[in-house]
């Protein structure tokens, strides 16, 4: 009995947090359109910032009482049809529809959790062997479980460094090395909160970004914007102490057999002369024969 009330306290709370990020979500990509983005008169200065929520029932073609109510996060039945009419008067992209879609509960289908499990030794070898190239693993909740020296080396990471979004709002070396934080924070908030989305009933997402919160006000500013983007690839600029200038391109994996893992791998950018500045790196350490980037 006990346990069966669990469970149900569990999917309540759940179905409470994903209307809440609903509401929010909606009310945020609302609030950032102004008329004439869609079209419609400019009556000039507003009170509030944004459309007005008659404003987008009447460009979703659907009934003002109704997305008052999904705006507010009421348990309602929503279908595929009225969902894609809503992120078109919103003007969603491809990523924040899906958003919508999960935080409404419908497709595409919300992922499975699965624990959290080191690195094998398999993916282990993968990054040894990536050297010099900077590498590591990551599991869904972004904790690495694998780094490899050259990241360490490149990016700063150290023995305090565990999750890679807390790592980027807080390692003030890594901050001061890249050349382009301040412009790539936006895109990591975002890719957190779409990565969270996946897993409505894991907790464990809102405890990190509650704490990261509470020590980075420029997280807390970016969060607060409910913004969700796909995170896939990005170029990242370090202005080694070292090295000087190198720049990678950097892509992440993902591990079917592994799940909720990526791998993320750094490598340098043909028109630039990074390669051989990492190799120069790399073997003024010590110990530092590494092979050459081919």
């Amino acid at each position: 009995m006990n346990a069966s009330l669990n469970h149900e306290q569990q999917r309540g709370a759940s179905r409470d947090r994903r209307h809440v990020e609903l509401r929010e979500f909606l009310r945020s990509r609302r609030e950032r359109l102004t008329p004439s983005d869609v079209g419609l008169p400019d009556p000039g200065r507003r009170r509030t910032p944004g459309l007005r929520r008659e404003e987008v029932a009447v460009l979703a073609g659907v009934g003002v009482s109704w997305y008052t109510w999904l705006e507010q996060g009421r348990d309602i039945k929503v279908s595929d049809d009225v969902l894609d009419a809503v992120a078109r008067a919103l003007l969603l992209n491809d990523i924040e529809r899906a958003h919508l879609y999960r935080l409404a509960g419908l497709n595409p289908p919300q992922a499975q959790s699965a624990p959290s499990i080191p690195a094998s030794p398999q993916l282990q070898r993968l990054l040894e062997s990536w050297a010099p190239r900077p590498g590591y693993i990551r599991d869904r909740h972004w904790n690495f479980t694998a780094v490899n020296d050259a990241a360490r080396l490149v990016f700063g990471y150290g023995d305090t460094d565990h999750n890679c979004l807390v790592s980027f709002f807080t390692n003030a070396r890594y901050r001061v090395l890249h050349q382009h934080w301040a412009d790539t924070a936006p895109a990591v908030a975002a890719g957190f909160r779409a990565d969270a989305a996946r897993y409505p009933d894991d907790p464990e997402f809102d405890r990190i970004a509650d704490d990261l919160i509470q020590v980075s006000p420029e997280f807390a500013e970016l969060w607060a914007r409910h913004d969700a983007a796909d995170h896939s690839s990005a170029v990242k600029a370090v202005d080694h102490p070292e090295a000087g200038l190198l720049v990678f391109e950097a892509t992440l994996f993902a591990l079917p057999e592994h799940p909720g893992q990526h791998l993320i791998l750094h490598n340098p950018r043909p028109d630039t002369d990074t390669a051989e500045r990492l190799e120069r790196l790399m073997r003024s350490q010590p110990g530092g024969a590494t092979p050459t980037i081919n």
